[in-house]
């Protein structure tokens, strides 16, 4: 039941929300040099952040798929599509004042709930698909970073040692701040520190990430089906946040010089 409530809320809520559009009103997009930051220009004006501000980044790459998303607007402007511009604005807005601090601190702690830590106590089918998929890549999470997880057949966390949440916490600082927001973009998306990072160090494909973040949810719709055309709406949409999230840490990044430390005997 509230599986299917949830469908129906998301449903409304992707109608509201594409309805906020507005007609397309410049022929085309440039980007522009100045002092080591790009711009983005529609005709003759400079692209702005919501509050204003002209938008600027540090990568002329990441200014060209800007860029891209404006020119492909076709005669309504879609932002709810535009995931590369919303993560550009948020960063230079920084509506709610976030130190790179707080966000890594929210994104250790989302490890707690990390969707692969959960398998069923319910259904041996189920749990079998669980441990079949994800067990192999927490086990690359625990050999890349030197640590030990904990998975639960409850609906009990599990508990993060600090030995770990330290590690993980040095690796994601040492990470630039945008880079650092679009992990916790995509983190968001697919409800997995462990999948993103997967995605982010190419262990998986995008597809794949969120293929494995909407197991249960595939399960689940292969025996009870699903609501007409929303299951594929969904999977894309969830495809496209995680591509621009990990898009936009490697166009922030340009050097990681953190390594998790051997183990010592």
């Amino acid at each position: 039941m509230y599986y299917f409530k949830y469908k129906k809320f998301v449903i409304t809520f992707n109608i509201v929300r594409n309805m906020a559009t507005l007609k397309r009103f410049y022929r085309k997009t440039n980007i522009l040099s100045s002092s080591g930051k790009y711009e983005i220009t529609l005709d003759q004006r400079k692209l702005k952040t919501p509050q204003g501000k002209i938008f600027q980044v540090d990568s002329k790459p990441l200014a060209l798929a800007v860029a891209t998303e404006w020119d492909m607007q076709k005669q309504i402007i879609d932002k709810s599509n535009m995931h590369l511009t919303a993560l550009c604005n948020t960063v230079i807005d920084n509506p709610h004042n976030h130190t790179k601090e707080d966000m890594v601190n929210y994104i250790v702690s989302s490890l707690e709930m990390d969707t692969l830590l959960f398998h069923s106590n319910e259904n041996d089918e189920l749990h079998k698909l669980q441990t079949e998929n994800w067990d192999p890549l927490v086990q690359w999470f625990c050999d890349n970073y030197r640590v030990n997880m904990i998975k639960t057949q409850s609906i009990v966390a599990p508990t993060i040692s600090s030995e770990t949440k330290i590690i993980l916490t040095r690796h994601l600082m040492s990470y630039n701040y945008n880079a650092v927001y679009g992990f916790m973009y995509g983190v968001d998306a697919i409800k997995s520190v462990i999948l993103t990072l997967a995605a982010a160090e190419r262990i998986i494909s995008i597809k794949e990430a969120v293929k494995q973040s909407r197991l249960e949810e595939n399960y689940q719709i292969s025996h009870w089906g699903s609501v007409e055309w929303f299951h594929d709406h969904n999977k894309y949409d969830l495809q496209a946040r995680l591509a621009a999230a990990i898009l936009f840490v490697h166009l922030n990044s340009y050097s990681v010089s953190y390594q998790p430390k051997q183990n010592k005997n």
